[in-house]
């Protein structure tokens, strides 16, 4: 552990629902829950005035309507949240070039390096704490105007201390646990408040008589590992005792780039099958584009009905960011699976990463399908590696984006029954008035989001939903 708080943790609060409130002024301090609506949808983010009625992420969507029937339910928009993640980071890296992003709502800073440290140094230790206090509110407040959202901040001598300091002050605050002050602060905390510590752990621990952190320090390492075993067992001890030397690491290279969708009913038509993993695999080429990035291996994503999950993949010669061979080549990958039962996930990926393409690399696509004599699989009574895919229908997610030739910009609150219902509101204006209209109405098209406040960089026409 560090002698001086110099490692800042930032966690957005509520940040894809608090996106969506901010972007919506209809739903300003409105209970909101972005996450998949389907049957066996979960929740990603609720609001604070959501979880009041306890929902929470990670829940099942069903079980989340049940317990708040008002909220307002949304399909997440990854384009935006990406917008707000990059104006969040890029002031980060205005403290420190040391910013380690665990999400795009979530971040590591090492204030010992970089333009905070020309402010802490030859400051006496005592007053370092005070100082990175105001960096601490001096960020927050950036946010604010940049984006206007809330984040809430933890600054210690370790990461760990650090998050568990940010998620002390949630909603919107901040926390500088002081040097010499760790044990006072982690001590009455909960042993969920500790990494890896959840409720089969928690109960097991309090079974034994410990439910603080400071019992877990003074039931010691040995005790630990008799009840938890070597690896549980010392890495909670040291988590315990302010055990925690981890550097900030610089951002990681991204491994590879991937989409899925679950759907609420089984696939088990074949056409419908090979359609769906065409379309992933576009929108898997516009994220992998959007990165500046392309690939070499094209990986499948299966799951069936029984839940059994199969992955398949490819390698080509070259590193591409071609839709049609990444097309190409899941539909080849697609064509050795047995879907016969019904299918509830698929996804296609692209590992293998590199800032570079080969042209050329359709040609290649083309000779991978093309029919070998020998090969029984392309025989004249195999099926065929791209079939037609069905029209296309107008599908209208709630809470995504949409453009009326007459009334303007708005969001779609709900669909059904041929209709689609819309809110026609801007960021930073008045709750709008809602108009419903059919869902083939050619003067309702899909658009892109509108900026949250003045300044802040608007999607351009690159730019993905997901």
């Amino acid at each position: 552990m560090r002698t001086a708080p110099t490692i800042l943790h930032l966690d957005m609060d509520a940040f894809y629902a608090s996106v969506e409130q901010a972007s919506k002024p209809s739903l300003r301090g409105k209970p909101v829950v972005v996450g998949g609506l389907g049957p066996r949808g979960v929740v990603s983010t609720a609001s604070y005035e959501a979880r009041v009625h306890g929902v929470h992420s990670a829940m099942a969507m069903a079980h989340a309507r049940r317990l708040c029937p008002n909220a307002a339910y949304l399909t997440p928009r990854f384009t935006l949240y990406r917008q707000v993640s990059d104006v969040v980071m890029g002031l980060l890296h205005e403290l420190s070039p040391l910013v380690e992003p665990l999400s795009l709502d979530e971040a590591f800073v090492d204030l010992a390096v970089g333009a905070c440290r020309d402010r802490l140094a030859g400051l006496p230790s005592h007053a370092v704490g005070a100082e990175v206090r105001v960096v601490g509110e001096e960020l927050r407040a950036a946010i604010r105007a940049a984006t206007g959202l809330t984040a809430s901040v933890g600054i210690a001598g370790s990461k760990l201390l650090a998050k568990i300091g940010s998620d002390a002050a949630k909603p919107d605050g901040l926390v500088v646990v002081e040097s010499g002050t760790e044990d006072a602060f982690l001590g009455p905390l909960p042993v969920r408040a500790l990494w890896g510590v959840g409720p089969a752990t928690a109960d097991h621990l309090r079974r034994a008589g410990i439910g603080t952190v400071a019992e877990v320090a003074e039931a010691g390492e040995a005790e630990l590992v008799r009840l938890l075993g070597k690896a549980h067992g010392a890495s909670l001890y040291a988590m315990a005792t302010g055990q925690d030397d981890r550097p900030v690491v610089a951002e990681r290279d991204v491994k590879s780039i991937s989409v899925e969708d679950t759907f609420d009913v089984d696939l088990t038509d074949r056409a419908r099958v090979r359609a769906e993993v065409g379309r992933l695999a576009d929108r898997c080429v516009q994220r992998l584009r959007a990165a500046g990035r392309s690939g070499r291996t094209v990986v499948l994503k299966v799951r069936r009905y029984d839940f059994t999950t199969l992955t398949r993949s490819e390698t080509l010669r070259a590193p591409t960011d071609d839709p049609a061979v990444v097309r190409e080549t899941a539909g080849r990958l697609i064509e050795g699976v047995d879907t016969t039962g019904g299918v509830r996930l698929l996804g296609v990926g692209v590992a293998g990463l590199a800032d570079f393409t080969q042209e050329d690399l359709f040609a290649q696509a083309a000779q991978g399908s093309a029919a070998d004599p020998g090969d029984p699989e392309h025989s004249e009574d195999a099926a065929p590696a791209t079939v037609a895919a069905p029209p296309p229908v107008r599908r209208w997610h709630p809470g995504h984006d949409v453009t009326h030739e007459e009334y303007g910009p708005g969001w779609v609150q709900g669909s059904g029954v041929g209709r689609v219902t819309v809110r026609f509101e801007v960021p930073g204006g008045e709750p709008g008035r809602v108009r419903t209209f059919a869902v083939d109405d050619p003067a309702l098209t899909p658009s892109e989001p509108l900026p949250l406040v003045p300044g802040f960089p608007v999607p351009g026409p690159s730019a993905t939903a997901s």
